[in-house]
């Protein structure tokens, strides 16, 4: 599951979304289509904020892990391990959740007629 959201996370590793985006349309030639790329004020792309929220996801997932495991080793504090699980467990729902709406968007887009 971690080497899968790994390789999510490969995209890019910058992060900057502070909420307001726009999109900027570049036309060099009136018969090209408009390319169309959604950054915010700080000029990064949905693409940075997403990759920097999987990474942040996948580390989140993995001090659960090593805390459970310190946990049964006896390194670690039940309190500790209980909170650090309950953090991997949201995230992972978090995750769940944006990735059903994202097929959900896919689907869809593939149902309309063009």
């Amino acid at each position: 599951m971690i080497d899968a959201m790994n390789s999510v996370s490969g995209i890019n590793s910058s992060l900057g979304m502070n909420g307001v985006t726009e999109t900027r349309y570049v036309n060099t030639d009136r018969t090209n289509a408009a390319a169309a790329a959604t950054v915010d004020e700080t000029g990064q792309s949905f693409t940075d904020y997403f990759a920097k929220m999987s990474s942040d996801a996948i580390n989140t997932i993995k001090q659960g892990e090593s805390a459970s495991i310190a946990g049964i080793q006896g390194k670690e504090s039940v309190q500790n391990v209980v909170q650090a699980v309950m953090d991997a467990e949201l995230t992972l729902q978090s995750a769940i959740a944006i990735r059903n709406k994202i097929v959900t968007a896919y689907q869809e887009v593939s149902r309309m007629a063009i």
